[in-house]
């Protein structure tokens, strides 16, 4: 499917119409449920095509990173479509086996591309670009599926990252 088949296509499946908590705090109307197009198979495949298309040269970075849990089926079919290695980050070590932040390999100074589903103020973006950064990580850029235009890009740049979107909410038709 073409990118404007693929937002409605995201749409149908995953937006909801309600009151809704955001990770945020903020209160919304309406809902863009992740979980609801990562699970798709024909989404997935789609969203692997339109992404490569809006990732930086791919010589200019080493692999991708997907905060868990939401971006983590996005960022695998991404990786499998461009044939980069990825890891994932997550939101606290497990306390257990190997305790990690990451799973998957990553070294000092390797040069990361961080995918994430919906972007709303950029949060947990920013949470898992940090701790990739701490870990002596280059972010190279952070791409959202949806950036809600809720303020994610200006608290992306703010922090001093580079950011793209494959939809606003307005491409959606929100």
């Amino acid at each position: 499917m073409n990118k404007a088949e693929l937002a409605k296509r995201i749409k149908e499946v995953a937006f909801l119409e309600g009151d809704f908590v955001l990770r945020s705090g903020k209160h919304s109307k309406y809902y863009v449920d992740k979980y609801l197009f990562g699970t798709q198979p024909d989404i997935l495949k789609s969203l692997a095509v339109e992404l490569a298309k809006i990732l930086p040269p791919l010589a200019s970075f080493d692999r991708l990173a997907g905060p868990e849990l939401g971006a983590v089926t996005i960022t695998s079919v991404l990786a499998c479509a461009i044939n980069k290695p990825f890891v994932l980050v997550r939101k606290a070590a497990k306390g257990y086996g190997t305790d990690k932040i990451f799973e998957g390999e990553l070294n000092n100074g390797e040069r990361v591309v961080l995918i994430e589903d919906i972007l709303t103020t950029a949060g947990a973006a920013l949470s898992a670009a940090e701790r990739l950064r701490d870990y002596g990580a280059e972010i190279v850029k952070i791409i959202g599926v949806v950036d809600r235009e809720e303020g994610a890009a200006a608290n992306i740049a703010q922090a001093g990252f580079l950011m793209d979107a494959l939809f606003r909410k307005s491409d959606l038709g929100i």
